[in-house]
């Protein structure tokens, strides 16, 4: 090429197609990528700053997968709260429902006392109410009969008209709840749990007292600890990603959120104990001394399940309440990423509408560097032309 001569105007025109064709090579990358730096050549400030920005979005975007589990982690214990209130909501109206069946007895139990009990520990239950006393020993069968009355709170206890035995009146709704009681007082017992509560003769081995209701609070009891078994269950079910945050409350049970790629912003949430033992709940003894047979025992219960519903709204209140920060710190890492994205597009996006208006004009000014190069080689054809 260096040995080709070219006059000034060839050459200028020549320039002049040359910077054209450039920046048309240059809009039409513009217009294919949508950006107007595209490499550290077209803008070293501009392309690093953006490289920076869209970095730190790009780090927020993965720690938004981490909070939005969070968010879902914690929203499977609410729900698990909730359902719990309503099995202990559920508990409570079985409570209620043994509260309110009434203990009633048929016939008459007579016992064949033994004076020589000592220091005899009596229990017995008296329209669903536990009594006790101590039984001094050698007593006899009228001190009995009138430390009995007195425990119980109403005549019930009697002495059988030849004065050797211990009456107790069927109409009193009384239960010697305790085998070893019935035993000390001369009673016989069936079975072994309140749903086969019976009294029977020493002398003639036949029934004569029956306590009625013992068996609807036995199977109140039983429904109540299902419920109890169910809670269980349901804080051992409400797991997201592996994490239950109401199932357990020791110190390795916390869920930790973070919120920026240094760790130095994160929020810990510690697990909480839900199950009918962490919310103060046990089970019923389904036996001879337990069942709902007492109204006390019931009344206890009853307590408890509504200090158990003050803590499980005290542990949803501390769920809503983190809830609450990790939603907005959700929400506040979308906006900034949203911000940091549209920053670096400002810096490297191309305007689209600029770069076709160039494009035609770059066109245009293509076909018009072809025409002046070809005007002037026209100096040269006319040469050409006196030649011939």
């Amino acid at each position: 090429m260096s040995g080709i001569v070219l006059s000034a105007a060839t050459r200028q025109s020549l320039l002049a197609a040359q910077n054209t064709s450039d920046l048309l090579a240059s809009t039409q990358t513009r217009l294919s990528t949508g950006k107007k730096v595209n490499s550290a050549l077209d803008n070293p400030l501009n392309f690093f700053t953006s490289q920076s920005l869209d970095s730190r979005a790009g780090d927020l975007s993965n720690l938004l997968d981490n909070i939005s589990n969070g968010v879902q982690t914690i929203n499977a214990a609410a729900t698990g709260i909730t359902n719990i209130q309503k099995l202990v909501d559920s508990a409570k109206s079985v409570a209620n429902q043994a509260l309110a069946t009434t203990i009633t007895t048929t016939g008459t139990a007579y016992s064949a006392y033994s004076s020589a009990t000592t220091g005899q520990n009596i229990t017995f239950t008296v329209n669903g109410t536990s009594k006790n006393f101590t039984l001094a020993a050698n007593a006899t069968i009228d001190t009995a009969v009138s430390s009995l009355n007195s425990a119980a709170g109403a005549s019930i206890f009697s002495k059988s008209s030849d004065g050797t035995s211990i009456v107790v009146n069927g109409a009193g709704k009384i239960e010697i709840t305790d085998s070893t009681t019935r035993t000390a007082l001369g009673f016989s017992t069936v079975g072994t749990d309140n749903a086969n509560t019976s009294y029977y003769d020493e002398t003639n081995n036949t029934k004569d007292l029956t306590i009625n209701g013992l068996e609807t609070r036995y199977n109140l009891a039983k429904q109540y600890n299902d419920l109890l078994t169910q809670i269980d269950q349901l804080a051992g079910d409400s797991s997201y990603n592996g994490v239950d945050l109401i199932n357990d409350s020791s110190a390795s049970n916390k869920l930790k959120i973070q919120f920026n790629s240094d760790n130095t912003s994160a929020v810990s949430i510690q697990g909480v104990d839900a199950t009918s033992t962490g919310i103060g709940l046990a089970a019923i003894a389904t036996n001879s001394t337990g069942s709902f047979s007492a109204n006390a025992d019931i009344n206890t219960v009853l307590s408890n399940l509504t200090a158990a519903t003050s803590k499980l709204r005290s542990y949803s209140s501390q769920l809503g309440s983190n809830l609450t920060i990790v939603q907005n710190r959700q929400d506040f890492t979308k906006n900034l990423i949203n911000t940091l994205q549209t920053g670096s597009s400002n810096l490297t996006n191309a305007d689209l509408n600029e770069e076709a208006a160039n494009s035609q004009a770059l066109s245009t000014r293509q076909s018009l560097a072809i025409s002046a190069l070809s005007l002037a080689n026209t100096a040269q054809q006319n040469v050409l032309q006196l030649l011939r």
